[in-house]
């Protein structure tokens, strides 16, 4: 399959992912999100290096006084980001200045050019994730 199919196939199954919460794990509560009208999910996710598909990784710096705010670094750069309120209460946070999002999911992240909806890398598992060396 041609890398642009590959691509569009893997938008395409992520935001369909994104856009039908799965069940709510144990560990999972809600957390109040600025503007948000419905109740936006929240998982007890570390901090640390997410190792992605084709060996890319990202590092996720969590705040501790503020669950809606993460700092993500990426190819040399840091990106702030705040999370924004998601139709189906997954976390999503966004970084205004980047374009940049990132889905936050407790089995594996993503990371999107938010103009366009391309995934800039996916499959990201944090070492504490199932399969995250695999």
């Amino acid at each position: 399959m041609p890398r642009a199919s590959t691509l569009a196939a893997l938008t395409a199954l992520t935001l369909a992912a994104c856009a039908s919460p799965p069940p709510t794990p144990p560990s999972a509560g809600v957390v109040d999100v600025p503007g948000s009208a419905s109740p936006q999910l929240s998982f007890q996710l570390a901090s640390g290096t997410y190792r992605c598909e084709y060996g890319a990784q990202v590092d996720v710096q969590r705040d501790a006084r503020d669950p809606n705010l993460i700092t993500v670094v990426w190819r040399g750069g840091r990106h702030l980001m705040v999370r924004n309120p998601s139709s189906s209460g997954l976390p999503r946070f966004e970084n205004a200045d980047s374009g940049m999002v990132w889905i936050d999911l407790p089995w594996k992240s993503v990371l999107l050019d938010g103009k366009s909806g391309k995934p800039l890398v996916s499959e990201c598992r944090g070492a504490g994730t199932a399969a995250a060396h695999g």
